[in-house]
């Protein structure tokens, strides 16, 4: 298949340009030439955005077992219209996928049934129980990208300081979940006044620091490879700019939820604001959106994590935690771009190149020879977001009600269009 795209706002995140040029699309290549060939089917994007896809690193899939919330399926569907090219699978699964033949089952399941691709990343311990390493080499090996327990704080320094260790012989890459464990056991919401009014149980930020400070400290003795997955705080950052300036192979991602949403979004216990971390202080979360400008972190996520209705709609406290987003990433994050607080080359360098990169994957760039996993969209495309016009099979969404500007009008992976707006 070739395809030359032309009148395009090329986004470039390696570049940091956005400027109106063409590119051509050969199989499951990129090329930057601006010519067209004669066998070329062109499309004349019409000044939209051209940019690659998004590499959403942290999604939960919930197959196997809990299959009603989220299948490969439904998520890729999900992916294709966010213009999610890649997901990154997280391995909190049931069962959790803390051996070879749950790592090949996920892969194949989803290289069968879901459109874009897929990445899977291990547990770092066995049922993410923090007790024993998992086979650390065989997973890797079976095409594991990363290793975490997610959510579940290893609380034993010595059987993580030995994974990490274990780790960095063998270049992998280890993703922590940046939280004091018995402070945030039981928390809904961030400590403060709102959450003393709603008599909510809650959790300082400083836990946020104390767990991020304890995991720099192992990553400094091992040297391993570490990427938080969330860092939501003020109080977290000074950590991680030291970490970063003494050299440590660190990296830091923030969901998109804690970028455009504050603690004041909860209102009358609306659980589908209810996320892990909880969301923060509106101070927090413009001193985050300023890390992800500066770079101090990298990567921008979905934390996509699928919850069923009857999970949600129980009291704030006793709600699950979590919120989907795979197909309200890009337009969430048109809201910093409206509001100048980040440009397009910015987003999708936090939200493809430098997930691309810190996984040794080859997406996330235009460069010529690059994948052809690309996605057309338009910025100032204005909607309201009916949750039950969503892909994904649970409908968890914040953003419902919420008028949205940015829309996915084209997908393509390695070439092939796997989505089109009104097609």
């Amino acid at each position: 298949m070739s395809l030359y795209l032309h009148n395009a706002r090329l986004i470039d995140p390696e570049a940091g340009t956005d400027e109106i040029g063409a590119l051509r699309i050969e199989g499951d290549k990129i090329h930057r030439e601006a010519v067209p060939q004669g066998s070329d089917e062109q499309i004349d994007c019409g000044g939209k955005c051209l940019a690659p896809g998004i590499v959403d690193l942290g999604v939960k899939v919930c197959e196997p077992g809990e299959r009603h919330k989220e299948s490969f399926r439904t998520a890729g569907l999900a992916a294709a219209r966010g213009g999610v090219t890649t997901i990154v699978t997280r391995p909190d699964t049931i069962p959790c996928v803390d051996t070879p033949e749950t790592l090949e089952f996920a892969l194949r399941r989803g290289s069968e049934v879901a459109p874009v691709r897929i990445a899977q990343m291990s547990t770092l311990t066995k049922a993410r129980e923090g007790r024993e390493m998992v086979e650390m080499g065989f997973l890797k090996d079976a095409g594991a990208v990363a290793f975490t327990d997610g959510d579940n704080v290893v609380t034993d320094t010595k059987v993580l300081s030995r994974a990490m260790t274990y780790a960095r012989s063998l270049e992998a890459l280890v993703m922590g979940h940046p939280q004091e464990p018995v402070m945030s056991a039981g928390a809904a919401v961030t400590s403060g006044k709102f959450a003393s009014l709603r008599g909510l149980p809650a959790v300082s930020p400083m836990a946020e620091r104390i767990g991020l400070e304890r995991d720099l400290a192992l990553v400094e003795m091992t040297g391993v490879a570490y990427h938080a997955d969330q860092i939501t705080t003020a109080a977290a950052l000074p950590a991680l700019a030291r970490a970063k300036q003494a050299g440590l192979n660190v990296t830091a991602g923030v969901s998109i939820h804690h970028l455009t949403l504050n603690s004041l979004d909860v209102g009358e216990y609306r659980t589908f604001f209810k996320v892990k971390p909880p969301l923060r202080d509106e101070d927090d979360r413009v001193a985050i959106v300023e890390a992800v400008a500066a770079g101090l972190i990298d990567v921008i996520c979905s934390m996509h994590t699928p919850q069923d209705e009857e999970s949600k709609r129980l009291p704030f406290e006793e709600a699950a935690s979590g919120a989907v987003g795979l197909e309200t990433l890009l337009p969430a994050a048109m809201r910093l771009y409206h509001a100048g607080a980040l440009d397009l080359p910015q987003l999708w360098r936090a939200m493809a190149l430098n997930p691309a990169t810190r996984l040794g994957l080859p997406g996330g760039r235009l460069s010529d020879g690059a994948p052809s996993d690309l996605v057309l969209f338009d910025p100032d495309a204005p909607f309201v977001l009916d949750r039950w016009s969503l892909a994904s099979k649970s409908k968890n969404t914040p953003f419902d009600g919420q008028r949205l500007q940015g829309r996915v009008l084209r997908t393509f992976v390695a070439g092939q269009e796997v989505y089109a707006h009104n097609a």
